[in-house]
């Protein structure tokens, strides 16, 4: 045989896929529970929407609570949806796109026993969506179809034409030989269990067929075991003695970049009946197990794949065009995936096992692939998708990359036993949803005239017709059918030298051969009229091509401008995007910086604001140190020239009293020298002391003078003026009484009575001895010089009527001692607040601490409260109390410097402040009222009242 073959073509780079995607198409059904099953975990919602729900005695999260799931699919299909509407809504649509040049994929998923297997292949009366398909495409171009072995595989994936003449001989020659597997005949019985799998009335056609090309349909039928791929239609000679095990087949890609199986056997077939006994061929050889889930669960995945092959007709309509370039082959594929299933549900061992796991395995790389399509697509990531780490992904990948649709049927059982297994297999389904296949690119336009079928038919049928009316013979060579020749006359012969009917047969056939001559003439005459017809529409039709191919010329050029404009339209729309995500980036980085500057203006006003406070903090401290200096500054002036007037006074009064006492001494010398002599004429006074007119008056203190007291003053009793002068030593027992007196005033009330030590108690003291001379040598005199009186007791601010803040924390710890600090008229808060504050003038706060021995003391830390500018309120601390509590391990009375002294009536000199008692009695305070902060001053000085 002789059949046109070309020359092996370059390898054409892959088609550029179509820039519109479309969603995988997830369907899903439910299979009816069995008659001994009543609880179902599935609920239809709506026609798009179904919802899972844990059966009972199953908690599907650790809070156990029962957690409802639902779940979107494109259509779910309930239980009492038929075989018919599910192969409509599926299956249709993919077979549409087959007979019109486009690919597609179509595969069942689901849990084992969910009914996969019967949604796609069906039962008697029932049929799945394979047979609807076969009969389908059928229906669709069995009038069109190309006689047996006109289309011829080429092993790689491809067709090749040849001439009905070529067919003719390729038929006999296989049908000669035996070792061929025969093609089965369309005239054989079909199989009992597909006979009557489709009822007439639910027979469907595809619209829009094209007429102007021939059709040829080829089966093949594969199963994955194991991860390794079987031909099922493969007839392998039997041996029973040493049988050989199926040989597995390989994956390969063709030049146009798709996966096929090498050596796969593809049948062809020509009837719905035969596509039928090829499947049913190949489903004997596959492999099904019983188990304890499913009684024939399939144990691979099965793929049974539908070639439609396509050529155009040539210009007159009647014959395939030879040329491989125009032949395009479309095919179908239609996979039953065995289920995912656990072998702790199945029990299964041994080859079981190894199926369950390869099987498992396979889906688990399916579910990966998807979720890496989808990752790459949601997410703009370019990670490799592992198709090859199995068979079925592998031999798919094309329709994955945009080579047709994918549709995939999620079969669900709702019986609770399968409530987990179910979930998993939503999740996945529902995750499939969201990858987008490209749309394929629509075939070629062929550069003939559409109607060429049509026209050259309406030919034949005319030309028949006019042989049938003219009594012709139905030949192309020989007309037939002519009917209205004149009839014979009668031809009955009684004598044999009978000269009338003769001659009269003879007349009448010669008239017919007239008539059958002139209709001859008639017919070549109308033959070759028809041919000149033919010829004006073949020259037609030339100049029409002529013309179409100069406008497919110009379309290509065109079409490559289009391209040129779409692969720039497509580099632009990449740099727009990539502009895009610049300025994403630059968008977030410069809202980034906004809000640091917002930040750091808001902290800079914070620091502004602050830096003015302590500005204007700084400039009142100022004027309050300013204050505070000169009023310190005059106060120790004061105090300096009080100090020198009271030393100089001391300085003096010594004077006098060596004065005094050598006086007295020179009279007593005197009176001794002058005993028994005549007494003198009497002095008319003793030479007085100078008043306090004559002497400089020194400058009294700051400190307010003490009122007059006589409890410290001695009566005075008038003595003779005949007395010169009052005794030395009655004026020094005078005074050191005196000085023990205040020794012992000040031993018991050390707070409130001077030191003896002091210069002023010293000039008082010897005031007094000073008047009492005075006094007794006259008793007109008059007592100047104020008098040492008892100081008055200074009354605590806080009794008075002032209000009290008393700040105690909710920390603080109760002490049984027996002073306690009690506030009248206060307001116990643990926390303070401005509303408090508002009320009250006086702030006190507790806080203890632990001391350096251990022990712990109690602060009291006073305060007044000020009214702001603002409206509110702020604390000035002015005073700090302590409470201390020590434990008593022994008497340690330190004993004072001034015990044990044998100088008792001597003055007291600066050693005399090392003493515990006199350091103690000295005031440790911090004035109210004070313009400095909270702090302490120590005074080395007793304590002045202020006027």
């Amino acid at each position: 045989c002789f059949f046109r073959k070309g020359k092996t073509p370059r390898r054409p780079p892959k088609k550029p896929s179509s820039n519109q995607k479309d969603p995988v198409g997830v369907y899903c059904r439910v299979r009816p529970l069995d008659a001994d099953e009543k609880e179902s975990c599935i609920e239809v919602i709506s026609g798009s929407t179904i919802q899972l729900h844990a059966p009972d005695g199953l908690k599907a999260n650790r809070n156990g609570e029962f957690k409802e799931t639902q779940y979107s699919f494109k259509k779910v299909f309930g239980v009492a949806v038929s075989q018919i509407e599910l192969f409509e809504e599926v299956a249709r649509p993919l077979v549409a796109d087959l007979i019109h040049g486009k690919n597609g994929l179509l595969f069942t998923y689901g849990v084992t026993g969910s009914g996969k297997t019967f949604t796609m292949t069906g039962c008697p009366g029932q049929g799945g969506l394979l047979p609807r398909s076969l009969d389908m495409i059928f229906n669709s171009v069995g009038p069109y179809q190309a006689k047996r072995y006109v289309f011829k595989t080429d092993d790689k994936n491809g067709m090749e034409t040849q001439n009905e003449v070529d067919a003719l001989l390729e038929r006999q020659r296989r049908e000669n030989q035996p070792s061929v597997p025969k093609t089965p005949s369309s005239k054989q019985k079909p199989e009992p269990e597909f006979g009557d799998m489709i009822k007439p009335e639910e027979a469907c056609k595809a619209d829009g067929v094209d007429e102007d090309s021939s059709y040829s349909v080829f089966v093949s039928y594969i199963e994955i075991y194991n991860n390794y791929i079987y031909d099922l239609l493969e007839e392998a000679p039997y041996d029973p003695i040493k049988p050989k095990p199926p040989q597995s087949k390989i994956l390969r890609e063709d030049q146009n970049h798709n996966m096929y199986v090498a050596g796969c056997t593809e049948v062809e077939v020509k009837s719905t009946e035969e596509a039928f006994e090829v499947f049913w061929r190949g489903q004997k050889k596959r492999r099904i197990a019983n188990t304890q889930l499913n009684r024939e669960s399939s144990r691979s995945h099965s793929v049974f794949i539908i070639k439609l092959a396509q050529a155009p007709l040539d210009a007159d309509g009647n014959n395939i065009l030879q040329d491989k370039s125009q032949v395009t082959v479309n095919q179908l594929c239609l996979v039953d995936l065995a289920g995912s299933e656990r072998t702790s549900r199945t029990r299964a061992e041994g080859s079981r096992l190894r199926e369950a796991g390869n099987i498992n395995q396979s889906l688990m790389t399916l579910r990966t692939c998807i979720e890496v399509l989808r990752e790459n697509q949601m997410c703009g990531t370019n990670k490799m998708v592992p198709y090859r780490d199995s068979k079925i992904t592998h031999l798919f990948k094309n329709y994955f990359d945009g080579e047709g649709k994918v549709r995939m049927v999620v079969c669900v059982n709702p019986k609770a036993e399968d409530y987990e297994e179910s979930l998993l297999v939503m999740r996945f389904a529902e995750m499939t949803q969201e990858v987008e296949v490209a749309r394929p690119a629509d075939r070629p336009i062929c550069g003939f005239a559409a109607g060429r079928y049509q026209r050259n038919q309406a030919f034949k049928d005319e030309l028949s017709r006019k042989l049938e009316e003219r009594g012709g013979p139905v030949d192309r060579d020989v007309p037939s059918g002519i009917n209205h020749l004149p009839p014979l006359p009668p031809c009955e012969l009684t004598n044999p030298h009978d000269d009338v009917t003769l001659p009269r047969l003879i007349e009448a056939l010669e008239k017919r051969h007239r008539v059958r001559q002139m209709m001859i003439e008639e017919y070549n005459k109308a033959a070759d009229m028809v041919k000149a017809m033919l010829q004006e529409l073949d020259s037609s039709l030339i100049s029409k091509d002529n013309f179409i191919h100069e406008q497919t010329s110009k379309l290509g050029e065109k079409e490559k401008v289009i391209h040129n404009y779409k692969s720039e339209i497509d580099r632009l729309e990449k740099k727009i995007k990539m502009q895009e995500h610049k300025i994403d980036i630059l968008q977030k980085t410069t809202n980034i910086y906004e809000e640091d500057k917002r930040s750091l203006q808001v902290e800079l006003e914070t620091r502004g604001q602050r830096l003015q406070r302590e500005l204007c903090e700084k400039r009142r401290m100022e004027q309050r140190m300013q204050g505070m200096v000169t009023d310190t500054q005059i106060k120790w002036e004061k105090e300096c020239e009080r100090r020198v007037n009271a030393k100089q006074l001391e300085m003096q009064n010594k004077l006098w009293v060596k004065d005094e006492k050598l006086k007295q001494l020179k009279a007593i010398v005197t009176e001794s020298r002058t005993q028994g002599r005549p007494e003198p004429p009497p002095r008319q006074t003793q030479p007085q002391r100078p008043s306090r007119e004559e002497r400089v008056p020194a400058k009294r203190s700051a400190s307010p003078s003490p009122a007059p007291s006589t409890a410290r003053r001695k009566p005075s009793s008038p003595t003779p003026s005949t007395s010169s002068s009052v005794s030395v030593a009655s004026c020094i027992s005078v005074w050191e009484q005196l000085a023990a007196q205040d020794r012992r005033q000040a031993h018991h009330s050390p707070s409130t009575t001077p030191k003896l030590g002091s210069p002023a108690r010293l000039v008082r003291t010897r005031d007094v001895c000073w008047v009492e001379e005075e006094e007794a040598s006259s008793p007109s005199s008059t007592f100047d010089t104020a008098t040492p009186v008892r100081p008055l007791h200074r009354r605590s601010r806080s009794a008075g009527g002032e209000k009290w803040v008393d700040h105690k924390p909710a920390s603080s710890l109760e002490l049984d001692t027996v002073l306690q600090p009690i506030i009248p008229n206060a307001i116990k808060v643990s926390v303070p607040s401005e509303k408090v504050l508002s009320k009250c003038d006086k702030y006190v706060l507790t806080h203890q601490e632990v001391a350096s021995d251990g022990e712990i003391q109690t602060k009291l830390i006073k305060g007044e409260v000020i009214k702001t500018r603002g409206g509110g309120q702020a604390v000035q601390f002015t005073d700090v109390e302590t409470l201390k509590q020590e434990l008593t391990t022994g008497p340690s009375r330190k004993r004072r410097s001034s015990e044990g002294s044998p100088n008792q009536g001597k003055e007291r000199t600066d050693g005399d402040w090392t003493d515990v008692e006199t350091r103690c009695s000295v005031a440790l305070e911090m004035r109210a009222g004070s313009n400095m902060g909270p702090g302490y001053e120590h005074h080395g000085y007793p304590k002045r009242r202020k006027p």
